[in-house]
């Protein structure tokens, strides 16, 4: 005989048993926004080793492409692997703690494809090196990483503002930054651009660093409640 107290779910309101425990994990953030940190950094540090290293090249003449071809392009490759890491950390992390509607979503998806986009500029490894076999995709790599890091910063800002308004002020000021520096890049002159392209790789760690450190202090903060 059926239990007379056991009512039936009522409509539009799936039974407890399949109902999905909606939970963070605070030790998942923390590692993420460790990862998305340290990912710049290594990047960051990679790059400055690479213009002490690798002989006749400029900072200022020469991109981070050109230093990444030759005998020593793996210092460059280990700083875009990290950096590739440091976005997928970021986009997992935004998918575990989703703090927007559409617009965070749609910053998650292009964070996940920058990660990819970053992740090819080194494995294909046409940079710097007057490469022509095959079908060369370096600078349609280039432009997506432009149209991603003009689009997403601005798409997460109103999620991150939930978190603290100075997360979502700081992100609206890389976008904006950004569609204005970033064109310029491709047509400045080569004795200068290698020092230009540093400096629009700073202004995308200014939403990076950021952003992980949202994700570090929310599971620091969860784990302490």
């Amino acid at each position: 005989m059926p239990d007379q107290n056991t009512s039936p779910p009522r409509a539009g309101h799936p039974p407890e048993a399949v109902r999905p425990a909606a939970q963070e994990r605070p030790v998942l953030l923390v590692v993420l926004g460790v990862a998305g940190i340290l990912g710049c950094l290594i990047f960051a540090v990679a790059v400055i080793v690479a213009d002490i290293v690798v002989p006749d090249k400029s900072a200022i003449a020469d991109t981070i492409s050109d230093l990444g071809a030759g005998r020593y392009e793996y210092i460059v490759d280990i700083g875009i692997y990290a950096f590739s890491l440091s976005l997928i950390a970021c986009a997992i992390a935004a998918a575990h703690a989703h703090l927007g509607e559409t617009g965070w979503s749609v910053g998650l998806l292009g964070l996940a494809l920058a990660g990819l986009v970053v992740f090819l500029v080194g494995a294909r490894n046409e940079y710097g090196d007057a490469d022509s076999d095959g079908v060369i995709i370096h600078m349609y790599l280039v432009y997506a990483l432009g149209v991603i890091f003009a689009v997403v910063p601005w798409a997460m800002s109103g999620g991150a503002d939930r978190a603290g308004k100075t997360y979502g002020r700081i992100f609206r000021a890389v976008s904006a930054v950004w569609v204005v520096a970033a064109p310029v890049f491709l047509v400045l002159p080569t004795d200068i651009d290698g020092i230009y392209e540093r400096g629009l790789g700073v202004i995308v760690f200014c939403f990076i660093i950021p952003l992980s450190w949202l994700f570090l202090r929310r599971g620091r903060a969860t784990r302490a409640g």
